[in-house]
């Protein structure tokens, strides 16, 4: 018997075939991702007639009949049993349940004692009497409630009279895939070179493909080498009281307007992977479903997901979420119109470009990631969920670090995870990635490592010139320019090589070079006034007479240290203990600094101003125990104003660094705490309640804004993450 606290999922599962089973174990699994064992996952699973058996896995805690009104209340009662269901979350549709229009399902709410949440994937706008009585029935008898759009808010306010503060928004779920050109896959599936439409899910009559196939042969004389794949079998159901009535229809209509080289079937229950490759292989993709009150479509949002331009009909969900800006909707039983929208997308490659943009950003909110959080979130209420430190966070993946890197260093900027080659390389993100990548090496000893620190340490002796300065931007084509020099950079590189040295794990050639390099550069720190630069030349010489000790480098350390006191009590005063006047970018740094300047010299002084510093730090970025790191949109500036928008991933990696450090030099936990939850800032305790890390790429997000996401995923931000994960780590 289960001893940790449950919540159990009531509805279809797999290997029963339909959509309520698929978004049921995406949800399931999404969750447990994040918070097993704290929180385990059960399944409640709806079989049809009593005739249908299925081999369940584990997860699948008991089974009922849907048509047994009986096994409704028995279940009920054994659920109230066991102590460790906290909670019932009901994946809701009315033909799920028996009884009129799912009436049974009220008898189980009759019966059982656990709190419950329903989601509703089906929202009827002006139900009959019946209809009404049913959903009120149901929405007396739970919790909460939740829907995927706002219409459906609306519906069951409206029509329905149902308090809004029982409701709650949460969007289907996606699955988290890169954006990708058509090519790649259009090739594996063997459609290169063709110009691909498509559809896809559970084949039945109300999908209107036949008005889509209609449309295509005005198409074709423009386009002739068009191809309209309609992907999915016939549903289950619909197979057993019609057969594949519909199909044979479509087909007929096929031959009878000679498009058999231009519509294909695929008639295949799909799996994930298959559904993913060939919405990545369509130009267009097409909802065509003709009932006008479907308030969900998973099909839809994947295929926006993936950054496909979308045409649909405007049945409710397509409404709430397409625009003009991601698609067209096209009016019910109108080949003429869906010919006339084709041809408009079709015609304009930057057009549809645009649309897939904007379709691929606006869905990065309804990640299953994400959608686990929004879950959780309304759990909280009815169970306790421990505060998770370092617990249930992702493995360390390098692969984006990978793909940004190339054979001169990490490129500056991406296109969403694509490099954008034009933006260049910079000393700052190749003294980051250096940073890693000897953390992980230190770490792991993965041999692949060792090629990419030979790679950032040669791009860091490329960027320096005779006098040992060594200069932060190169362009594509590998030009340096002399004319900006940045304080912050080359001290970004002094720390890092000054780690690099330390490493006794590393081979003695990369650290000679790193000490050959970083030895020349040393001179230029006496001319540093930017206390940023100062902080990260002290942590370099810090880590360098670690194995290279001399009273010089502690002389050295002390006088950029003294400096920076000097800062802190020049502008420090009550409420403001800070070394400037303002709060800007890795602002941690500054007390981080001290840490080391304490451990290098043991002089009190300095820890004193690094713990007063950082627990101000604390205090201006933790509001209501979420981390909002200081918005580069105005920053922090004392006396006047505090940005809390586009929040950067740097200032919270940096964060994460300087509590650690924080913990392990004094032993106190509430840098730890505060430590963690720095760290899920990134894992989607923010602002957004959003996931910044991408775990499909490896990569991060690079920053927040006041609404959503830049979505775009360059070198800083992912190397931020990876700094905080391996610190995280070293706990």
């Amino acid at each position: 018997m289960e001893k940790q606290p449950c919540v159990l999922y009531m509805g279809t599962f797999p290997p029963r075939e339909c959509g309520i089973a698929t978004f049921t174990k995406d949800l399931t699994d999404a969750i447990d991702d994040k918070f097993f064992p704290t929180i385990r996952s059960k399944i409640l699973a709806l079989n049809r007639n009593g005739v249908n058996i299925y081999n369940y896995p584990k997860k699948v805690m008991f089974q009922m009949t849907d048509d047994n009104i009986d096994g409704y209340i028995e279940t009920a009662k054994k659920i109230n049993k066991i102590n460790a269901i906290k909670l019932i979350n009901i994946q809701h549709e009315f033909g799920v349940f028996g009884g009129e229009y799912g009436d049974y399902l009220i008898s189980f709410l009759d019966a059982v004692k656990k709190p419950v949440i329903v989601t509703f994937h089906s929202i009827l706008p002006n139900p009959n009497e019946k209809l009404k009585q049913v959903v009120q029935a149901i929405a007396e008898r739970v919790e909460s409630i939740v829907v995927m759009t706002n219409t459906g808010i609306q519906i069951l306010k409206e029509d329905y009279n149902i308090k809004n503060t029982k409701i709650h928004l949460i969007p289907h779920g996606v699955h988290p895939v890169a954006f990708e050109k058509q090519a790649k896959e259009k090739k594996r599936l063997g459609f290169k070179g063709k110009i691909t439409l498509s559809s896809f899910g559970m084949l039945n009559s109300g999908k209107g493909y036949e008005y889509i196939i209609e449309s295509l042969p005005k198409i074709i004389k423009k386009f002739p080498n068009l191809v309209y794949l309609i992907v999915g079998e016939t549903h289950p159901v619909v197979r057993k009281t019609e057969g594949e009535k519909y199909r044979n229809f479509l087909e007929k209509r096929i031959k009878e307007l000679n498009l058999h080289d231009h519509v294909k079937f695929y008639n295949k229950y799909l799996k994930l992977n298959e559904i993913i490759r060939y919405i990545k292989a369509t130009d267009i993709y097409i909802s065509s479903g003709q009932d006008p009150n479907q308030i969900t479509s998973g099909t839809l949002v994947y295929a926006m997901s993936c950054g496909r331009s979308i045409i649909s009909t405007p049945f409710l969900h397509a409404k709430d979420i397409i625009t003009d800006a991601r698609g067209r909707l096209v009016e019910f039983q109108d080949s003429k119109l869906f010919a006339k929208a084709i041809t408009e997308l079709l015609s304009d490659e930057q057009l549809r470009k645009n649309m897939e943009r904007e379709a691929y950003t606006y869905t990065r909110h309804m990640t299953w990631p994400n959608v686990a959080l929004a879950y959780t979130k309304i759990f909280k209420d009815y169970l306790t969920i421990p505060e998770i430190y370092v617990k249930r966070i992702p493995e360390i993946n390098t692969s984006h670090l990978n793909r940004l890197t190339d054979n001169f260093g990490i490129i500056q900027f991406a296109n969403y995870s694509i490099p954008d080659i034009e933006s260049g390389y910079t000393l700052d993100d190749n003294a980051r990635a250096l940073f890693v990548c000897a953390k992980c090496y230190n770490r792991f000893g993965e041999y692949k490592q060792l090629k990419l620190i030979k790679t950032y340490l040669d791009y860091i002796k490329y960027v320096q010139a005779k006098n040992g300065k060594l200069y932060n931007y190169v362009d594509k084509h590998k030009k340096i320019n002399f004319r900006a020099f940045s304080g912050d950079a080359h001290g970004r590189a002094i720390y890092t090589l000054g780690y690099i040295t330390a490493l006794k794990s590393l081979p003695s050639d990369l650290k000679n070079q790193a000490k050959k390099i970083f030895l020349k550069a040393l001179p230029n720190v006496k001319r540093f006034l930017n206390p940023r630069s100062i902080a990260f030349s002290l942590i370099g010489i810090y880590y360098y007479n670690k194995n290279n000790y001399s009273e010089g480098n502690l002389t050295e350390i002390k006088r950029l240290a003294d400096y920076l006191v000097s800062l802190y009590n020049l502008t420090s005063e009550e409420g403001w203990k800070w070394f400037e006047d303002k709060l800007t970018y890795s602002n941690s740094s500054l007390s981080e600094s001290l840490f080391y300047a304490y451990l290098a010299t043991k002089e009190k002084k300095y820890l004193n101003i690094a713990e007063q510093s950082l627990n101000f730090l604390i205090l201006k970025t933790f509001h209501d125990g979420i981390f909002a790191p200081v918005g580069q949109d105005g920053w922090c500036i004392k006396d006047k104003h505090h940005s809390l928008y586009d929040q950067q991933p740097i200032d919270a990696g940096s964060m994460v660094q300087a509590l650690v450090l924080a913990y392990k030099t004094t032993g106190k936990r509430d840098y730890l705490k505060y430590a963690s939850k720095a760290f899920h800032w990134f894992l989607g305790k923010n602002f957004l309640q959003q996931m910044v890390y991408d775990e499909e790429s490896g990569g991060c997000f690079d920053g927040i804004g006041k609404s959503s996401l830049n979505i775009n995923r360059g070198a800083e931000s992912t190397l931020a993450y990876l700094t905080a994960r391996l610190c995280i780590l070293s706990i």
